[in-house]
């Protein structure tokens, strides 16, 4: 009899249609961002620590950025889970067609009229919803949206080395103080490699293998000091990027794309933004649109051009006002030159999301994230959803979807708030209940 009566009470815990009277306290969340981690990096590099959290966390084949594949566009669609039609950061350079205004990306890093379109970013929608947040060099993080402020964030400054590995360590060091000493719940933290090194030395190279080997080194570091601060159980860490990397085609390999080849810019250009990678925009003068369209849809083969009306619509980006009425993306590795040719970089991006060297990576581990588990590649919109769903946040709209990246999560709880207890466990403990 006695025996009947604890197997009834275990059954009623564990499938009682009533939830328990204690809600579900959520975890802690650190996303990290390397810019310009190419999603397929750690292939041909030593990553112990890397390779550990593909056994112990959760590993994405890779992640696709949004159309425009730059720092500031696609940081921004991470944090807010929104297209870049949609959140209106178009470009690292802030601009101003109609003023021909250019402001360079560290110094928009503080500009909150380039930022603030009217989308919240999760750290705003987090702290609405009773968090503590942080942003420490994350783009986007230090302005503000509406008046609101992130609870606390740092701004990188110019002139700021990316390859500090002992800042790289004491920045791990401020942010598990900030979670363990101050109770934040949720902070971004932005590291600009490998992207300088790809930019500087082309992600084809030994220089690049090291910032690898000197990040994985870090990963290892921050997972000591997760156990050390005493977050194993209560820290959530995702690990991701904005873009790829490829080398950049020149002559006399190659035919390099020199717009002035095609075009005069002085009669027919009113602003443009160009030499910037493989994305550029023009705006053309009072009635010169199809002039400017004609002379440079066929001038190169390795050059596309479209009229904003003719954008394709999964580009996600043609409904924005910031896009210019011509708009030119180059095929892999060419560079979209104005005047003259500018032999500034060995790698870069902002190339087709479609192609694999544009792709990012993405790493998962922590208590609510399963181990050993490996998912298909999905667009970078649903790690919003991804992330609301760890911190118990209502996510503001967005186009993400959670379906892309439940399968990674651990469901301790229902939707109802009731304990789910595992199957095996279940069974087992009626078994040893029955036999008493």
């Amino acid at each position: 009899m006695k025996s009947e009566l604890l197997l009834v009470l275990v059954l009623s815990l564990c499938v009682s249609s009533k939830p328990l009277s204690k809600k579900r306290t959520y975890n802690k969340l650190l996303v990290i961002s390397f810019d310009g981690f190419r999603w397929d990096y750690d292939q041909d590099v030593d990553t112990p620590n890397l390779d550990a959290l593909v056994k112990e966390g959760v590993k994405a084949k890779y992640i696709n950025p949004p159309a425009i594949t730059m720092t500031s566009p696609s940081h921004f669609t991470t944090i807010t889970g929104r297209w870049i039609q949609d959140h209106g950061v178009v470009h690292n350079l802030m601009f101003n067609s109609s003023t021909g205004l250019i402001i360079p990306h560290k110094r928009t890093l503080t500009k909150s009229e380039w930022w603030d379109n009217g989308v919240l970013p999760l750290w705003i929608t987090a702290q609405n919803q009773g968090l503590k947040t942080a942003s420490f060099f994350y783009p986007g993080g230090g302005v503000n949206y509406s008046g609101q402020a992130v609870d606390r964030s740092f701004v990188q400054s110019y002139g700021h080395p990316y390859d500090n590995d002992t800042e790289w360590r004491q920045n791990i060091d401020t942010v598990m103080r900030w979670y363990s000493e101050e109770d934040f719940h949720f902070v971004t933290l932005y590291y600009g490699e490998p992207d300088n090194v790809g930019h500087v030395k082309g992600p084809e190279t030994t220089e690049r293998r090291k910032i690898i080997e000197q990040i994985d080194r870090l990963i290892g570091y921050l997972r000591k000091a997760i156990e050390k601060n005493g977050l194993t159980d209560r820290l959530n860490v995702l690990i991701t990027s904005d873009h790829g990397m490829t080398t950049v085609k020149k002559s006399p390999g190659f035919e390099e794309i020199l717009l002035s080849k095609y075009m005069r810019f002085l009669n027919l250009s009113e602003f443009e933004l160009l030499d910037y990678g493989g994305f550029g925009m023009i705006t053309p003068k009072e009635g010169k649109e199809q002039e400017i369209y004609d002379a440079l849809k066929n001038a190169h083969p390795n050059l596309k051009v479209y009229k904003k009306e003719e954008i394709p619509g999964q580009f996600y980006i043609a409904k924005n006002q910031r896009i210019q009425p011509i708009v030119l993306f180059a095929d892999l590795g060419f560079n979209l030159n104005s005047r003259i040719i500018l032999y500034i970089n060995k790698g870069d991006h902002g190339f087709s999301n479609h192609e694999m060297d544009m792709k990012m990576i993405f790493r998962a581990f922590g208590p609510d994230l399963k181990k050993n588990f490996l998912a298909e590649p999905f667009d970078s919109v649903s790690i919003y959803p991804l992330m609301c769903k760890l911190l118990g946040v209502t996510p503001e709209p967005n186009n993400g979807s959670l379906s892309d990246t439940t399968g990674m999560i651990v469901e301790a709880f229902d939707a109802g708030g009731r304990i789910k207890l595992p199957f095996t466990l279940l069974t087992l403990m009626i078994i040893i209940l029955t036999v008493i």
